[in-house]
């Protein structure tokens, strides 16, 4: 998901300045999404909790308002606060999965090896394929009509370009695109096969990444993090 601006140095190589820099801003990238990580699952029960009381109250209304002991006021008000306890549980399950996306292609971008153009490598839980041609969103829309043409649906896109999340831990996604699809689903082995087509850069994350998150994506672009400027 984060957008590669240094290759990666090779192995044995003597650290350079901008090698040591790449090193420390991959070590940021991990920390900051552990820590951001660990914030959205301590706040993740209490947001539980407030849909389950916002329900209890709207379903309370929903029954006095037919004896006459509530107003119809009194409900709307209580939908309206089941709504609102909804859509924030919804946002921090949203976070939670792109914060667990994060981390998991930073810490891949710190074991990956670097690869010759046009060549694949994989793993139990990553494919790696370095493309010839830069990635840019512009592409999206004949990505997008790949997909819907051969699987008559929309190409379910988890991030597209920057993000609050990304923004949240001030890395750059804005070249980027993130799919959520499974590596070896027949959606996923589509995907992988139309961007080393297209020669296109991307990692395939098939599960668990040396413990650390879960989530099976296709990240479009190449994979090491950086961190925005300013």
């Amino acid at each position: 998901m984060l957008a590669l601006v240094t290759p990666l140095a090779a192995r044995g190589a003597p650290p350079t300045d901008v090698g040591r820099d790449l090193e420390r801003a991959r070590a940021d990238v991990v920390t900051r999404s552990r820590e951001y990580r660990a914030s959205l699952e301590r706040l993740l029960p209490f947001r539980e909790d407030a849909v389950r009381r916002a329900a209890v109250a709207l379903e309370t209304r929903r029954r006095l308002i037919e004896s006459g002991a509530v107003s119809r006021r009194d409900v709307e008000l209580a939908e309206a606060s089941f709504e609102s306890a909804r859509m924030q549980l919804g946002d921090v399950r949203r976070d939670l999965a792109e914060a667990e996306r994060i981390l998991a292609e930073a810490v891949a971008a710190e074991t990956v090896s670097p690869l010759a153009t046009g060549q694949t490598a994989a793993t139990a839980t990553l494919v790696q394929h370095h493309g010839s041609v830069a990635w840019s969103l512009a592409r999206v829309g004949s990505l997008q009509r790949f997909f819907g043409e051969r699987f008559g649906r929309a190409l379910p896109i988890s991030a597209l370009g920057q993000t609050p999340v990304h923004d949240q831990l001030g890395f750059d996604h804005r070249h980027a695109l993130d799919v959520a699809v499974h590596p070896d689903s027949p959606e996923g082995k589509a995907l992988m096969s139309w961007l080393r087509s297209e020669g296109v850069s991307f990692l395939a994350f098939r599960g668990p990444v040396r413990g650390e998150a879960t989530g099976a994506h296709v990240h479009i672009g190449e994979p090491s993090p950086r961190a925005r400027a300013g």
